[in-house]
């Protein structure tokens, strides 16, 4: 079979600025995905019951609808038509549809992460916690100096898993309209008339992002172990 890449150097900017916009809205979405995580991670712990409800009902809504059901549901339901549209590059970004979609794949992650970080947290030993208690530190201070620190460590790599997998699920945004790495492709398939190659090209974008987010999670992970060692 014969490839035919011809359509790159006329419309590589939709690629680049496809790759910068997915990895935009993924760092947002794992910064407030992880926030958000940690948040309801400590309030399932809390003696709150109403508040205990509410969030497992929040962890059972995200996790148990598709998230394209969900990009849906928030696009049609958020009015944020008074958001400009800025361009960037050789495409334009409409915050009117970003930002539905940034809060919505947050809100998805942050369900998730919210699972990694009570996990994480369990498995600090109980001699720790209680070592804290001993010597007088508070249990708000012991959460946030003695037991999150170790959680960390614990979830890291599965916190790496979660931007890999944030990185391909990006491409669900498509469905609204917003013009990251996929929907390049796609614009760049239905004006080239070329069917394969540039779907092709955007996979292999995709897969030298989650193998440098791959290489840096290994690298970051060796770095804690080494000073676990020391």
């Amino acid at each position: 079979m014969n490839f035919d890449f011809s359509f790159l150097p006329k419309y590589w900017g939709y690629f680049n600025y496809g790759v910068l916009v997915t990895v935009m809205i993924s760092v947002c979405v794992v910064f407030l995905g992880t926030i958000l995580g940690v948040l309801v991670a400590l309030a399932k712990r809390s003696n709150i019951k109403l508040l205990n409800y509410l969030v497992s009902f929040y962890v059972w809504v995200f996790r148990g609808t598709p998230m394209v059901v969900q990009i849906m549901i928030a696009f049609l339901w958020m009015n944020f038509k008074s958001a400009p549209t800025i361009g960037f590059g050789t495409v334009e970004l409409d915050f009117s549809r970003l930002i539905p979609g940034i809060i919505i794949l947050s809100l998805n992650s942050g369900a998730y992460i919210s699972e990694i970080v009570r996990a994480g947290i369990e498995a600090v030993p109980k001699g720790q916690v209680e070592a804290a208690y001993s010597l007088g530190i508070k249990p708000a201070k012991a959460m946030r100096y003695v037991v999150l620190p170790q959680a960390f460590k614990n979830i890291l790599p599965a916190l790496g898993n979660e931007f890999i997998t944030i990185i391909k699920d990006s491409s669900l945004l498509q469905t609204i309209g917003i013009m990251e790495l996929w929907n390049g492709a796609q614009t760049v398939l239905a004006t080239t008339y070329v069917p394969l190659e540039p779907l092709l090209f955007a996979a292999f974008y995709y897969l030298m992002l989650t193998t440098v987010l791959t290489a840096g999670q290994k690298w970051l992970e060796n770095r804690l172990g080494k000073g676990q060692k020391a």
